[in-house]
């Protein structure tokens, strides 16, 4: 994997794995083995991506309520 400077960095990095990854798709070049493959692996990034946003999600709803607890 690599070694990202930002969460934003990395959720980018991500998204444009899946995005070139659906264009071989989409070109019809590859072997149907190479395509399975290809899917197999955009499964697991786009399970990274979702543990990133999940994680991004929780961390938004905590901010918050600190944030407001320190007006008071």
């Amino acid at each position: 994997m690599m070694d990202m400077s930002s969460p934003e960095d990395h959720l980018d990095a991500l998204i444009g794995r899946l995005a070139r990854a659906a264009e071989q798709l989409r070109s019809g070049e590859l072997s149907a083995d190479a395509a399975a493959t290809l899917v197999e692996e955009c499964a697991a990034v786009a399970g990274e991506a979702s543990i990133e946003l999940e994680r991004r999600a929780r961390a938004g709803v905590e901010e918050p309520a600190s944030a407001q607890g320190s007006l008071l």
